[in-house]
């Protein structure tokens, strides 16, 4: 999938991935997509939630190798 920015929170633990994703979406334009990674277990329910509060759009999530790729379209 195409995005406009990555950013890499291996490592991160709740809240840090969605705190880091939510200070990087503002620098996007609306449309445009962040894909993060993030291999925190509490990323699967964090960023669903964080997509739905901020009015954002969840696209797709991959797991790869104990690491998760969460794409969000800006809205």
């Amino acid at each position: 999938m195409n995005f406009n920015d990555q950013l890499d929170a291996i490592g991160s633990l709740c809240p840090i991935p969605v705190l880091k994703a939510q200070k990087r979406l503002k620098n996007l334009q609306s449309g445009e997509i962040l894909n993060v990674l993030a291999d925190d277990p509490a990323a699967t329910i964090d960023f669903p939630h964080f997509c739905s509060e901020q009015g954002h759009r969840l696209l797709k999530v991959i797991d790869e190798n104990n690491c998760k790729s969460f794409f969000i379209k800006k809205i």
